[in-house]
């Protein structure tokens, strides 16, 4: 089985290829997000803590939270689930997928692992080199997490992923991220327009409301009025007939 060991302090990953089960035996019947002591896998490992990220089996299926099986299955996903790739065709589609369960067991041919707790000694190629990190955080507020910036500090210099890019014509220039949720004065101001044009929307929206309720208003007094003529014009053609009903009976 082979270990991806990672240690995020230093930016650092390397791989084990351990064949021994009574090495492999402490990580047997463990979940995902369990933690282990790393002193099964020999001395130098004494003092570390590894927590189980994931893992996959010969065939390339990934283990999957909430799963609690140790061999394979498959379940009914959607677009969005994890272990789930690519995107449905239809709204509401969903797809029967094969994935292992969250329970490391002997079939699995790679085993994620993070590291928690540094030990004694040092790891070569892990906990005694930092790689720089290739990209860095783009979003306005992780760059001054990073960096404790404050507000009034111009987050745009501290973009740690500049680049050197050369053109066809021989000329060199930098090259750096858009940087996300940054608030300048053009964003400000398109706020802004986009806050009045929602207010005109709305007072729009209440006049019309207004005019509406007044012509239905006016509308229904009209029918009224006319109900009302109508009525009257029947009472006095009813009236009429029974006047002269009566005059015809008396002349009889």
């Amino acid at each position: 089985m082979k270990l991806n060991i990672a240690y995020p302090p230093t930016g650092a990953q390397k791989k084990l290829e351990i064949d021994e089960d009574s090495k492999l035996r402490a990580f047997y019947d463990k979940r995902l997000a369990q933690e282990v002591d790393g002193e099964a896998l020999g001395d130098e490992y004494k003092g570390y803590i590894f927590k189980i990220m994931g893992g996959q089996d010969k065939q390339g299926f990934g283990m999957k939270q909430g799963v609690l099986v140790p061999g394979r299955v498959q379940l009914l996903m959607a677009p969005g689930d994890s272990c789930f790739r690519g995107f449905g065709r239809r709204k509401g589609e969903r797809r029967r997928k094969s994935v292992r369960g969250c329970i490391v067991s002997p079939d699995l041919s790679v085993l994620n692992l993070v590291i928690v707790k540094k030990g004694e000694s040092e790891i070569a190629g892990l906990t005694d080199e930092e790689k720089p990190r290739m990209r860095g955080p783009k979003r306005a507020s992780k760059i001054r997490k990073l960096f404790n910036l404050s507000g009034d500090d111009d987050v745009r210099k501290y973009v740690n992923t500049y680049r050197t890019v050369k053109e066809k014509d021989g000329k060199k220039h930098s090259k750096a991220p858009k940087i996300q949720r940054l608030v300048t004065p053009l964003t400000m101001q398109r706020k802004r327009h986009r806050r009045a044009i929602k207010r005109e929307r709305i007072t729009k929206s209440k006049a019309e409301a207004q005019a509406y309720h007044k012509l239905l208003v006016s509308r229904l007094k009209e029918q009224r009025e006319r109900r009302s003529e109508s009525l009257a014009k029947k009472r006095a053609i009813r009236q009429a007939s029974q006047a002269s009903r009566e005059v015809s009976q008396a002349s009889k």
